[in-house]
This record gives structure tokens, sequence and C-alpha cells, in this order.
């Protein structure tokens, strides 16, 4: 009988291997990816290579104290990167479950049992026991159902990496835009000062007869319009804090004030000296990628899973106790009950349920091939949509700060000129309304391109480490 069941199981196997399809484990859609990125950014002289190590914290690049404080705030209490942490914990967890299926399992119990009948004693009976049993993974079932919790371990990882990347990014970009609101506030408030000035000055003309009420009311119409602007920019400047207070874990109105009334503000620009690794290094270095290329891992081994559950299996098992009739008696060799089990199962019909299961577990893969594509293509386009803006944002913000020069020459001459009676007013108020738009105009530009430098250290994967395996645990 047993030589039958061998028999029959090596011919299941066999009969379930010839049916099989072959694991394509080279789909994984793999691009070509580009030597080098495009034209629109040509590195310095100066220029040197972007390092693993100067991308991990690419934010120190900005010389900023207060944003590297905010953002390792926010990188240990921010309650997304919180969640990521947590997921990266049950990954773990569940992998450690996965991976206790590949040893035997033991169990022990002990019993005591007193029966009566008619209301007197009819006996006792105490038992010792334990059991085992271990279902051989012969065809790797189990072992691919690791290898897919290891995958999940990694991509799990990479997610938290991710999400630490793009708070990282948030935090930066909000910091960069309060700082600019506050340089933007201050432009306000000097142009204000001037053109209150210069409405001074009109209203003394005007006492003198040099001018008419129109060029007074025309001074007065741009000091309000101008002073109008003051509480937009200070309603933006403290909402832009609680978004910050809110990205480092904390409530909206408990960041203390971020300004220093010692100091003027600066929009935060990152040092100059920057050259760029290739496309597939930044690919390596990103986080998605990384995330989506562990969950092609992933679902390829689970397809060799489901591949694996159609063939047959095998168990061990057996126990080993003592029964006897009082506790003394559990050390005789009579009290000693042993038995071994060994078994085989097949399937042999199930309506195609495995076979659809397979069916699934492949399509799951196709789909996890795709999506990896789509990080890659996502990803080569993030950088050079990065580069473009860079290079196109540096090049207004030269001819901003020009023009911003010009006009204030201008608006100096212009108040100079006007106070002599050489020039009409509305040669001033031109003048006034070029020099705020060019200088506010140069805040902006300035903030541009500090958040075209937090993208670009973004798209190439900066803000997180892919060693880091267990200190963001």
């Amino acid at each position: 009988m047993s030589r039958r069941l061998i028999s029959i199981g090596l011919l299941g196997a066999l009969v379930a291997c010839a049916a099989l399809p072959p694991i394509d484990e080279g789909a994984a859609a793999k691009l070509a990816t580009p030597l080098a990125w495009s034209g629109a950014y040509a590195p310095g002289p100066g220029d040197s290579r972007v390092s693993t190590a100067s991308l991990v914290a690419w934010w120190q690049r900005f010389d900023d104290a207060q944003l590297e404080l905010l953002v390792g705030q926010a990188m240990l209490a921010n309650t997304s990167v919180q969640v990521a942490r947590a997921s990266l914990r049950q990954a773990q967890a569940l992998r450690d479950v996965a991976a206790a299926a590949l040893w035997p399992q033991l169990d022990g119990s002990a019993s005591a049992q007193r029966g009566t009948l008619g209301g007197h004693s009819s006996g006792n009976r105490f038992q010792l026991g334990g059991d085992a049993s271990w279902q051989i993974d012969l065809f790797g079932a189990r072992r691919a159902g690791v290898d897919a919790s290891e995958a999940l371990v990694g991509a799990s990882q990479s997610s938290l990496g991710d999400m630490q990347v793009q708070i990282a990014a948030e935090v930066a970009l909000n910091y960069i835009l309060l700082r600019t609101t506050q340089v933007r506030s201050v432009i306000a408030g000097e142009n204000l000062a001037s053109q209150e000035e210069t409405l001074r000055i009109t209203l003394w003309r005007q006492q003198a007869g040099l001018v008419t009420a129109l060029e007074a009311e025309q001074a007065r119409a741009a000091v309000e319009q101008n002073r109008a602007l003051l509480p937009l920019l200070q309603t933006s400047a403290v909402q832009t804090q609680h978004a910050l207070a809110v990205l480092t874990g904390q409530a909206p109105a408990a960041l203390p004030a971020l300004v220093d009334a010692r100091l003027a503000p600066t929009v935060p620009q990152a040092r100059e000296g920057l050259s760029l690794n290739v496309p597939a290094e930044t690919l390596r270095q990103r986080a998605d990628v990384r995330a989506a290329e562990f969950q092609v891992a992933a679902a390829l081994a689970r397809e060799g899973q489901a591949q694996a559950l159609r063939l047959p299996s095998f168990a061990i098992g057996g126990s080993l106790g003592l029964s006897a009739v009082s506790v003394g008696a559990l050390g005789n060799s009579s009290a000693v009950l042993g038995s071994l089990l060994a078994s085989v199962s097949l399937p042999i019909f199930d309506g195609g349920a495995l076979n659809a299961q397979v069916r699934v577990q492949q399509a799951a893969l196709t789909q996890a091939q795709h999506q990896y594509r789509a990080a890659v293509l996502s990803a080569l386009q993030q950088v050079e949509d990065a580069l473009e803006a860079l290079r196109g944002d540096r090049q207004r913000l030269d001819s901003l700060r020009l023009a911003a020069d010009a006009a204030n020459n201008a608006a100096l001459l212009a108040r100079q000129r006007y106070g002599s009676g050489l020039i009409d007013f509305q040669t001033v108020l031109e003048t006034q309304r070029t020099l705020f738009a060019t200088q506010d105009g140069v805040a902006r530009a300035s903030a541009d391109v500090g958040s075209d430098q937090v993208r670009l250290f973004t798209a190439l994967g900066g803000g997180w480490s892919p060693t880091a395996g267990t200190q963001n645990r």
C-alpha cells in the first residue's frame, strides 16, 4: 500500500509539472535607460557629482538651521511618516509569520479526568503528551511565500523612504514660501514708506499751488493700494506657518514665530556647484522606483507559490504521551502512548480553482511590471522637468535682478526731480510701481529657483537612504 501511495504521488507530481506554464523571470519590464540627461542642464566647471550621502540630507545645502530643524522634526513626528513606519513593522511581522511555517510545529498538552457513575467515582485518568507536525516544503510553496513577504518588507521600507522624501520636500517648499512671503512683506513695507513720502511731497506741492488735487488723490490711492497688500501677505505667512506645524506633527498654532526681528528675512536657495548622477544611478536611488521593483519581486514569488500549490504536498506528524490512572503511574513504561503519521495529498479535481489562482497571480505580476515601468518613466520625467524649470527660472531671476537695479535708480531719480518740479507726478507714480513690481518679481523668482532646487533633489531620490533599514523602524 505504501508503495502504491508513493507511486501515485510521484505520478501526480510529474503530471502537474508537465502542465505548469513556465515562470517568465525576465519579464520584469526593463526599460532602456538614457545614458545622460538632456542638454537643458550644463554643469559648470566647478560642479561636482552628486553623492548618495549628499542627497540623503539635501536640505543642509540651503545652510539654514531653521529649515534643518523643521525637517528633522517632521521626520520624527509627521503622522504620515509614522503610519509608514507602522506599515513597515506590520510587513516585517507578516514576513516572520510566513517564515515560521517552514519549521516543524510542536504542541504540548496535559489533562486530568475524574469520572463518576451513579454518584460513585469510576476512576481517574491523567495524561501528558506532545504533538509534532511538519509539512515538507518539497516544491517550495512555503518558501515562495516567505520570498514574497520578504519582498514586501523591502517595498514597505522603500515606501517609508518615499514618504520621507515627500514630507521633507513639502516642509522645504512651505518654508521657502514662508520666507518669500516675509521678504515680500518687507519689500511692500519699504515701498509703502516711499509712497507715503511721495504723498507728503505731493501734499506740500498742492498747498503751494504747484499741483492739483488730482495728483494728491492719485498719490493717496497708491499708498492705500500698497497698504492693502500687507494683510494678505501676513495671512499667507500665518497659514504657511500653520502648515509647517502640522507637517512637524504639532497643532497649527503650536509652532513659534519663525522670524527673527534682528535679521532681515531671505529666500532660501541651495549652494551652487552641483552635477548630476547618470539616470541609471538616479533610478537606483529613487525610493518609489525601488518600491515598485520590490512589488514585482513579490508578485513573481506569489506566482511561483500559486504554481507550487498545484503539486503534491507531504506532511509528517506524530504524538508521544503518557496516560495512567494516577500521577505516580505516569512513570511506568506501560503508560507510554505514541503514533507516527506520514501523509501525501494531491489535488485531483477542484473545478479549475488552482489554475485560476495561477492566472490571478500572473495578471498581478503583469500589473506590477507595468507599474514599475510607470514609476521609472515618471522618475525620468520629474528630473528632466526639474532641470528645465531650474534653468529657466535662473535666467528669469538674473534678468529681474538687473531690472530691479535699474528700477531702483529710476525711482530715486524720479523722486529727486519731482521734488525739484522737473517732472510730473505720473512719472513718479509709474517708476514706483515698476520698482515694486520688479522687486516683488525678484522675490518670487528667487522662491521659484529655491523650489526648483527642492524638486530636483526630490526627483534625484534625495531625502532617504536605501541602506538605512533599521534606523527608521
